[in-house]
């Protein structure tokens, strides 16, 4: 996988410490020199070696790789490409003869590379068209712990925009036993907040809506929805289409129907049955990230008619976009901002109830 740092004539664009004055540097000439080669293990060319003369960090041209720190970064397409096809960790794990936790791994960077990628070319522009907005429910650790993955897609690009989600309590029929159950859990670990999709759908609208002055939102007739709706800045048009009609393409929710049904057809954890859920809404989070910049940047937004991609017609691209293209450097998040929720997903601090130790991502110079 040929990255920019492996091209000829390459320099360091920035300093890669997040707590010097040239980390957030624009481009041109700063203050670094070389410091010698290296060689690698994995790779036999050698590797160059830099020193920032203003906070004195010493790196090196794989600093500024997506496969930084790995001992095998030729996994990084090959987890991709396989985790948007429906694999589990295992099996990919199997087919690519590593551990499955290193698949998890490789997993949680792909995702954390992926939201700042998405982050970097959308830049929060406001939508094209009306933004259609809806729940998708999947759930952690067992089905006494449902979640709620909130989605806005532009009704006439196709554009995934971005998603948050929301604890659940469960609900519908259970037996008498399941509600027993079901108390326990709660006794023990607490309950979720009951107004949490209020709250996360309020920020997906923040987020999704942040430089529009006024927005057409299509949407089902959830009842916490009117609520997350009064908290935007913008003028705001609602409108409501039952759950129960057709869901044709003449459907007004045509286009976030069609993403729930190739969420759950990509995706092996959101199956209907299936052993391969996740364990960790941290860890789904994640995985959707990654479908998302597959859905808008690489994807043809109809299989049968190629041409152009949700990114393109929305503006943001000039051609269907190759994973060498995705991966090509490594992104910073001292340099890209995250929205709050997105920075919790990318500190990994997204906690799940029934494990006692979640572990973070706050590495300084982890990737």
């Amino acid at each position: 996988m040929e990255t920019q740092a492996s091209q000829r004539g390459w320099s360091p664009p920035h300093c890669p410490n997040p707590k010097c004055h040239y980390h957030k540097h624009s481009g041109g000439p700063w203050p670094f020199r070389k410091r010698g080669f290296y060689r690698r293990k994995s790779v036999r060319c050698p590797v160059q070696r830099y020193e920032c003369l203003a906070c004195g960090r010493l790196f090196s041209s794989q600093t500024f790789t997506p496969g930084y720190w790995l001992k095998r970064p030729e996994l990084l397409p090959r987890v991709f490409m396989r985790l948007v096809g429906c694999m589990c960790a295992r099996q990919i794990a199997r087919d690519l003869g590593c551990s499955p936790e290193t698949v998890n791994r490789l997993i949680a960077r792909l995702g954390r590379h992926c939201m700042l990628f998405h982050m970097e070319a959308w830049k929060g522009r406001p939508p094209t068209g009306p933004t259609v907005i809806d729940g998708f429910e999947s759930f952690e650790y067992s089905q006494y712990h449902p979640i709620h993955h909130h989605l806005a897609v532009e009704a006439k690009t196709g554009f995934w925009l971005y998603h948050t989600d929301s604890e659940l309590r469960r609900k519908g029929r259970m037996t008498s036993y399941q509600k027993k159950h079901r108390q326990k859990i709660e006794r023990e670990l607490g309950r979720p907040d009951p107004q949490a999709i209020r709250k996360d759908m309020g920020e997906l609208l923040r987020v999704s809506l942040s430089q529009a002055t006024e927005a057409t939102i299509f949407s089902d007739e959830h009842t916490s929805y009117p609520a997350a709706l009064r908290t935007l800045s913008c003028l705001v048009r609602h409108e409501v289409t039952s759950s129960k009609k057709p869901r044709t393409a003449q459907n007004p929710l045509f286009v976030i129907n069609e993403l729930d049904l190739l969420i759950r057809h990509s995706q092996a954890n959101h199956k209907r049955e299936t052993i391969a859920f996740s364990h960790r809404r941290q860890a789904s989070a994640e995985r959707l990230a990654i479908l998302l910049v597959w859905r808008n940047y690489m994807k043809w937004r109809r299989e049968k008619k190629p041409g152009v991609t949700a990114a393109m017609l929305k503006g943001l691209c000039s051609e269907r976009l190759q994973l060498a293209q995705i991966l090509q450097k490594r992104l910073f998040p001292g340099c890209i901002r995250l929205p709050p929720r997105w920075q919790q997903y990318y500190q990994r601090t997204i906690t799940t109830r029934e494990f006692s130790h979640n572990r973070s991502h706050g590495l300084l110079y982890a990737y």
